[in-house]
């Protein structure tokens, strides 16, 4: 579940947007979408939270002020 959803975002960050849509059409449901995609938001800022010593509420504080500048839209793929 979490890879999939890792390689839903590969797909998208590397303009496949087909074989992004294909991975997420093999979820089983929106619930498993969700685990799949919080699971992979933890483990990925367990990770920047090893690396960097900066506290969860920072990098959620952090995340939370991106989300808000860039209105939710991911970056554009990359060329």
């Amino acid at each position: 579940m979490v890879q999939r959803a890792a390689g839903v975002i590969a797909a998208t960050h590397r303009g496949d947007h087909a074989r992004a849509e294909e991975l997420l059409a093999a979820f089983s449901g929106e619930q498993a979408i969700t685990l799949g995609f919080y699971l992979l938001a933890d483990l990925a800022l367990g990770l920047v939270r090893a690396d960097t010593g900066q506290s969860m509420d920072e990098l959620v504080r952090e995340l939370s002020l991106l989300v808000a500048h860039t209105d939710g839209q991911p970056p554009p793929a990359a060329a």
